[in-house]
């Protein structure tokens, strides 16, 4: 059986919680997961409390086609992430090709940058309400929310939640 893939976004200042937890059990579930940041293979990019994690592919080399599914997590790295034109790119494709887009806190961001939420119920920290609102989802106050391929949660706090219904989904 081939090994899925799942792209996870990171650049400097992520959120800690938001990017490890994910990484490790998707690993865990059997899943080879690129580490896609905006610079070259290799870079250590730093969470918002310090932690590192090297990324191995750089975004001008990613391809939708090698994906199942993608993650953007949140901390401030996404406010950097949705304003580079390849990484909307590839969440756009990856989206358009039918993966599984799961994104927390402040990582919708670039969902809405990518023109992926409209229509859809999401949820995400409070303070991205109204820019899910103006870009046409439903926001909704919950520990996390799936609509068809998309998974959305609040915080850190639901990262459980948030991982239990994306591994359901990428049928892990």
């Amino acid at each position: 059986m081939k090994t899925m893939r799942i792209a996870l976004l990171v650049s400097k200042d992520f959120e800690d919680m938001e990017v490890m937890y994910p990484y490790y059990r998707l690993i865990e579930a059997g899943f080879q997961v690129d580490v896609i940041g905006e610079d070259k293979a290799g870079t250590v990019y730093k969470g918002k409390n310090g932690y590192p994690i090297a990324s191995t592919l750089e975004i001008s080399k990613a391809k939708a086609k090698d994906y199942a599914g993608l993650i953007a997590p949140g901390g401030w790295a996404p406010d950097r992430l949705r304003r580079n034109p390849k990484v909307l790119k590839l969440v756009a494709d990856i989206d358009a090709q039918g993966g599984v887009m799961a994104s927390i806190c402040h990582g919708p961001w670039i969902l809405i940058s990518a023109q992926v939420v409209k229509g859809k119920k999401t949820t995400s920290t409070p303070a991205l309400k109204d820019d899910l609102i103006n870009a046409g989802a439903r926001w909704v106050d919950a520990e996390v929310v799936v609509d068809g391929r998309l998974v959305t949660s609040r915080r850190p706090d639901d990262l459980p939640a948030f991982m239990r219904e994306t591994l359901e989904l990428l049928g892990r």
